[in-house]
């Protein structure tokens, strides 16, 4: 008898253990297209997370149809991702304080190693104190309430300096957020906005104006405004220039101006509380990439590293209608910039696994 008791303690224990070890990390905004993108990265070991448990949180009241995400995972061998609805009403004007999603907020943290934030559409401007420009399109405005107000948990802001962060109880705490993500860590921790990069950045009003200028400052495709094409994306690749290159990609090296991929038309005008500019455009006017002072997993990017398009060489990309059809993957092997991407999500994973071996 004692020899059984023995033999289910120790299982206990074991199997305890093995929980503990769980390496969890929160998605904001799963849905059935960001499930696609992270899990190709994580079936092609670009990003390679031991003991990996995703939980995708959304808001109720957000305008996306989460039931397609249900399907995804449904019809999928993903065990290791669960979605999670949060229910509590959130209001505009309560974001930068203490309200009804602090408690999920705080519990969402507690039980994470990390939280990762996805691109998306443009922020209400109304949630960082400016009128809306003619220019920006608000459709979604439950997930940037969402999404600022947890951000501005994370991290803290200007706007409430007498609020703690939650990151002060674990300051290794890993947060990434991609082009809106970036957007919305500026404004939750008291930063601002431009509107329309084009207009208020370059004083240019039209889209052939846009088109003629320099490749580089080009940061969506504007192709699209003039012809009905399918096989035209969205977005533009262009380089931009790094200055602190640890926080992005840690032991890349090869080249300082990679290329990347970006489908934008709003940036960051002033920054936040605590956050630092480590890369711009190539003319220095657009921020590409933040960090915190103060938290040092703590990391914002204006482009996609994520797309699959830029890893499957299946995928072809093409900016205008007479141009070549090349894999994204393949034009960024010819400027030497894919490693880039590669060295970007091992430092990633690398954040999450250290962090994971600490516990």
């Amino acid at each position: 008898m004692k020899k059984l008791l023995l033999i289910f303690f120790f299982s206990v224990v074991i199997l305890f253990s093995l929980k503990s070890q769980e390496n969890t990390l929160i998605f904001v905004h799963p849905t059935e297209y960001n499930l696609k993108l992270f899990t190709y990265l994580i079936d092609n070991e670009i990003v390679n997370i031991e003991n990996l448990k995703i939980i995708g949180v959304y808001h109720e009241n957000e305008a996306y149809d989460y039931s397609k995400s249900t399907a995804f995972l449904e019809n999928n061998a993903y065990p290791y991702i669960k979605l999670k609805e949060v229910n509590a009403d959130i209001i505009p004007d309560q974001l930068y304080q203490k309200n009804n999603c602090t408690d999920t907020y705080t519990n969402l943290f507690k039980n994470s190693n990390g939280v990762f934030f996805f691109g998306g559409p443009d922020l209400p401007p109304a949630i960082y104190g400016e009128q809306m420009n003619l220019t920006t399109r608000m459709t979604d405005p439950y997930r940037h309430y969402f999404e600022a107000s947890f951000l501005f948990h994370l991290l803290g802001g200007s706007q409430n300096p007498e609020y703690i962060p939650l990151l002060e109880e674990n300051p290794d705490y890993t947060v990434y957020a991609i082009c809106l993500g970036m957007q919305t860590m500026n404004i939750a921790t008291g930063g601002t906005m431009m509107q329309d990069i084009p207009s208020e950045v370059y004083n240019l009003n039209f889209v052939e104006e846009v088109l003629a200028t320099n490749n580089n400052k080009q940061h969506r495709n504007y192709n699209n405004n003039l012809v009905i094409d399918s096989t035209l994306f969205s977005g533009n690749f262009h380089e931009i220039k790094i200055s602190n290159q640890s926080p992005i990609a840690e032991n890349y090296s090869e080249n300082k101006i990679p290329l990347v991929y970006s489908n934008h038309h709003q940036a960051i005008e002033e920054l936040g509380k605590n956050l630092e500019v480590i890369a711009t455009s190539i003319d220095g006017k657009i921020i590409e990439a933040i960090k915190h002072n103060k938290y040092q997993n703590v990391l914002g990017i204006q482009f996609h590293p994520e797309g699959t398009y830029l890893h499957n060489p299946e995928i072809k990309y093409r900016k205008k209608s007479n141009d070549e059809l090349k894999a994204g993957k393949q034009i960024l092997i010819d400027h030497k910039s894919y490693q880039f991407h590669l060295e970007l999500w091992k430092t990633f994973s690398g954040k999450l696994n250290n962090l994971r071996s600490e516990k």
